[in-house]
């Protein structure tokens, strides 16, 4: 399948770091007629540990293009790629650190979280798969040539993490006219969050996770260009909904929905009109599309 561009035109560069503010820019326009973009949840999420470097490093292997992650902050202030606000589910640190009182990412630093094991949960072949910093995840998904779209998880707990995380992206590379225009998306479930996003870097495309009512949508579309609600809330009355509302690039809204994991539900999806399909099986749901255009 053909990757659409989806995110926004940068028409100017960073103003400084201390104002961090993109000058404003366009949408690239949703193409009509072409399948969704597949997006691999957490990189392939059912093949290796999630949101780790061979989780992407496997997506790259399947030829998945876009990968999604989820971004919090450490207890000494470093963005680290980890979904769940607890380490325990997908490290040992009850292991390492038998007798801490609490397993929270906030409460562990760095060179803490970097003793901890990220793969052997998933299986012995990934033992010693480490929690990767943002700065070394970026890295990874520009060394693979893939795209992103970012999470912001649970922002409320890290007071100014947008602010620090663009300034991340800033600093890799990823706020130049290539990335933004091809290569980035941030969502977030918190609606403050992204409204931050798109105050302090404007050209960046933007994504609330979540089903707003349909009375709520031009609300969302004053800062976001996509609306990305779970599967079980898309239907066609939905996807027309969003789809007849511009974002503040003034283009179409985009929708991307998660988790699709099956052939079916793909098709099913895709005769919806969705924009974007994520999955943890992102094969999967890319050979039906393509057997979808034979």
């Amino acid at each position: 399948m053909r990757i659409r561009p989806v995110t926004a035109v940068a028409t100017g560069a960073l103003m400084g770091l201390s104002a961090l503010v993109l000058l404003p820019g366009g949408a690239q326009a949703a193409s009509h007629g072409h399948p969704p973009v597949v997006v691999g949840h957490r990189g392939a999420a059912a093949y290796a540990p999630e949101n780790t470097l061979a989780s992407i490093d496997t997506a790259r292997r399947l030829g998945i293009a876009w990968v999604e992650n989820d971004v919090q902050r450490t207890k000494d202030g470093k963005l680290v790629v980890l979904h769940d606000t607890s380490l325990a589910r997908t490290t040992d640190v009850k292991k390492v650190f038998p007798h801490r009182s609490s397993w929270n990412v906030g409460a562990f630093t760095l060179r803490e979280i970097e003793k901890l094991d990220a793969g052997s949960w998933f299986g012995a072949k990934f033992k010693g798969e480490r929690v990767p910093t943002l700065q070394r995840y970026l890295k990874e998904v520009d060394h693979n040539g893939q795209r992103l779209l970012m999470e912001l998880k649970n922002p409320e707990l890290y007071p100014g993490v947008e602010r620090q995380a663009l300034r991340e992206l800033d600093h890799d590379g990823w706020l130049d006219r290539r990335h933004i225009k091809h290569r980035l998306i941030v969502q977030s479930f918190n609606a403050d969050a992204l409204k931050k996003v798109h105050r302090l870097a404007p050209a960046i495309t933007t994504g609330y996770l979540g089903s707003p009512p349909v009375a709520d949508l031009p609300k969302y579309a004053k800062f976001c260009d996509q609306i990305n609600p779970p599967h079980t809330a898309v239907t066609q009355r939905y996807v027309n909904a969003v789809h007849a509302l511009q974002g503040p690039h003034h283009y179409r809204l985009d929708l991307f929905t998660w988790t699709v994991d099956d052939g079916p539900s793909t098709a099913k999806y895709a005769g919806l009109g969705v924009d974007g399909i994520i999955s943890n099986k992102p094969d999967v749901v890319r050979d039906t599309l393509d057997d979808s255009d034979d």
